[in-house]
């Protein structure tokens, strides 16, 4: 890595996306965001440039199953973790007013997420895109009169659009875990790590996934997600993603060691330290 320049941190979405907002707090202000298209260009950028950041889960709608896919696939490593508060405002031109707009376009899921507050505007049609700070971008570039975008404070700010709402997502508890990525390193353990990541494969034999869990039980270690994916060609044959906290730094080699013993296919995603909580 290159540190007479400025780290570059690839992101699904354009700039003002949530992706770069969780970009910005975990690696700090003073960086530059590659805008990515899809996660697949996130994974292949992260190891061309200085690491990436990928949503995996939200506290709605779940787990973003291919992105498991792509991690086990890919030669990257997680380095950390944060939760991001995702707050949706409803952004239009300088001088409009909700009773102006005709239409709101953004993402299926923040529009999924902001019904509640629209049932009160039946005469605004709410009109699906590829990505919110793109919709925002639109409105900006367009000079979109009476067409107004969902997206973050930080598009607003970037596309010079004013908030006519704030924060009018239906559940105030809606935060999303993102992925810090950057290229395949050494397994050496960090005395701040306390999280792990890994996947494994199964035989097909009785308790054999009961008795993974009993070993981090019996280890002390605290299970903290467990994601099950369809291995392609094997039909009803599973990967099993999981997190768990280790007990202990020191403990890291022995529980390691065990689950190795107890499974198939077992890749090491990341060792890092558990994700602070932000609100955007």
């Amino acid at each position: 890595m290159n540190y007479d320049r400025t780290k570059k941190i690839v992101i699904q979405g354009i700039p003002g996306a949530f992706h770069e907002i969780a970009a910005r707090y975990y690696h700090g202000k003073d960086i530059e965001v590659v805008p990515a298209d899809t996660f697949e260009q996130v994974v292949v950028g992260a190891s061309r440039w200085d690491g990436g950041m990928m949503a995996i889960e939200n506290s709605i709608a779940g787990s973003l199953m291919y992105n498991y896919t792509l991690l086990r696939n890919a030669s990257l490593r997680i380095i950390g973790e944060l939760y991001l508060r995702i707050r949706h405002n409803l952004l239009a031109l300088p001088g409009q007013q909700i009773e102006d707009l005709r239409e709101v376009h953004s993402h299926p899921m923040a529009i999924a997420q902001c019904r509640d507050f629209f049932k009160a505007h039946p005469h605004i049609r709410l009109v699906e895109t590829e990505d919110t700070a793109a919709s925002a971008r639109a409105v900006q570039r367009k000079k979109a009169v009476g067409i107004g975008a969902i997206a973050s404070s930080m598009a607003a700010e970037l596309y010079e659009l004013n908030t006519l709402a704030a924060g009018i997502e239906t559940n105030k508890q809606n935060y999303t875990r993102f992925l810090a990525l950057d290229k395949e390193a050494g397994v050496a353990l960090p005395e701040q790590c306390d999280k792990v990541s890994l996947c494994f494969a199964l035989k097909h034999t009785v308790g054999s996934l009961h008795r993974v869990l009993a070993t981090l039980a019996d280890e002390g270690a605290n299970l903290t997600k467990i994601q099950s994916v369809p291995i392609v060609g094997n039909r009803w044959h599973y990967l099993f993603f999981i997190d768990f906290i280790l007990p202990a730094p020191a403990a890291y080699t022995r529980i390691i060691n065990l689950l190795r013993a107890g499974t198939t296919e077992l890749k090491i995603l990341g060792h890092y330290q558990s994700g602070k909580h932000y609100d955007d």
